[in-house]
């Protein structure tokens, strides 16, 4: 799936890069002070077009991807990027989430890296949510077990408590329709009839079902803003970026209101951003963000395009 690993890549860097400089400013604040296009400095004080970790991550799962995806190599990337500055937009680590610095850590200790990510309830932040999209490209064609193993696993890097387990799987199987063509709403709804089926199948406990009722059991897109939480909870960040998708109509408009929720700003619109960017194709994304994007290019060939096939827009 090339251009939509391609599209998933991309924007996910886009939207992440859009947050940065924002990050962990209040919603009350970008009400006064709305992002509305690439911004520099800022709260990590770097450059227009930087992406974050979650960007970083993103790229070595897609690279481990390319190359048949191995979870000791896929550890072991995370490893570099940590300690070597692999996958970093300017050479250099500038965030980290404590899970997931946490769980590198026991990577490096030698921890298989199934057994690595935390198990605690209160584990449960979006570290490997906002890493987890290219994960599509390698299980789309798979059976339902087989897609939820891999989401156990790749997540289990970093976040291994069933509830981040869940949302990884949730956010890939609403990718998965929007690859097939589904309407955002439609497979909104047909999420709602089919997951509930499989995680009752799997014996979930229902407690953990019932942490996803709003996206789950009601119409999350009926919420208002005031009702939607952006910090770093992995449902938070699930249930925003779905809000987002549901309640805009263009790559732009929902990257910008995934940013604008304030507070864990590029992780909100990185996860939103994959969506979108598969939803509406990399034309939509604006070229002035795309000329500032750091190591675009090399994005670009990791995702096996031929640059010269969009000369015309890049």
């Amino acid at each position: 799936m090339p251009n939509n690993l391609q599209s998933i890549l991309i924007s996910i860097a886009t939207a992440d890069a859009l947050g940065v400089p924002v990050e962990f400013k209040s919603r009350a604040y970008l009400k006064e002070h709305p992002v509305s296009d690439m911004q520099e400095f800022g709260t990590h004080n770097q450059p227009k077009g930087t992406w974050s970790d979650d960007t970083s991550l993103t790229l070595c799962l897609a690279e481990s991807i390319m190359e048949g995806l191995d979870l000791q190599k896929l550890a072991n990337k995370f490893i570099a990027w940590k300690n070597d500055n692999y996958w970093t937009p300017h050479g250099w680590v500038f965030d980290i989430g404590i899970g997931t610095r946490i769980a590198i850590e026991r990577l490096e200790k030698g921890e298989k890296p199934e057994l690595a990510g935390g198990i605690d309830e209160m584990d449960n932040g979006n570290g490997s949510l906002m890493r987890i999209l290219p994960l599509i490209a390698f299980t789309k064609d798979l059976l339902p077990d087989d897609r939820f193993l891999w989401a156990n696993k790749v997540s289990s890097l970093t976040h291994a408590h069933i509830r981040s387990v869940m949302a990884c799987f949730y956010y890939l199987e609403f990718a998965k329709k929007i690859i097939e063509g589904k309407d955002k709403q439609i497979a909104y709804e047909e999420l709602q009839i089919e997951l509930v089926d499989y995680f009752e199948f799997r014996k979930i406990s229902p407690l953990e079902i019932q942490k996803f009722h709003r996206l789950l059991f009601q119409d999350i897109s009926n919420e208002k803003e005031e009702n939607i939480k952006s910090w770093g909870y992995v449902l938070d960040t699930l249930e925003a970026a779905i809000w987002c998708i549901l309640t805009t109509n263009s790559y732009k408009e929902a990257v910008l209101k995934a940013v604008n929720l304030g507070h864990d700003t590029d992780t909100t619109a990185a996860v939103t951003g994959g969506l979108a960017g598969i939803l509406y194709g990399l034309e939509e994304i604006p070229k002035e963000w795309l000329d500032v994007l750091a190591r675009k290019n090399e994005i670009l060939d990791l995702s096996n395009i031929k640059r010269n096939e969009f000369k015309s827009y890049f």
